[in-house]
C-alpha cells in the first residue's frame, strides 16, 4: 500500500465586523476535497490563502531603485 501524505493548507478568517482580528491557521486535507468555507471549530467564514516558495501572493518586493535586490 502506497502512503501519500496529505497537504497542509493555510486558511484565514474573513472579518464580519469592524476591528475583528483575522485568524490564520493550517488544516490538513486531501487535494480532492473542496476548500473549506467555514472554520472547523467556530463556524466563522474563512478563505484559503495561497502560499508558495516566494512568500505570500501579493507580497511586495524591493525595486532596484530603492536598494532592494531582485533575483
Amino acid at each position: 500500500m502506497l502512503f501519500l501524505p496529505m497537504p497542509t493548507y493555510v486558511y484565514e478568517t474573513i472579518p464580519t465586523a469592524s476591528g475583528e482580528a483575522v485568524e490564520r491557521f493550517e488544516f490538513r486535507q486531501s487535494m480532492t476535497e473542496d476548500a473549506l468555507s467555514a472554520h472547523p471549530d467556530t463556524g466563522k467564514p474563512i478563505k484559503r490563502v495561497i502560499t508558495g516558495g516566494l512568500g505570500y501572493v501579493g507580497a511586495t518586493r524591493g525595486a532596484p531603485s530603492d536598494g532592494g535586490g531582485g533575483c
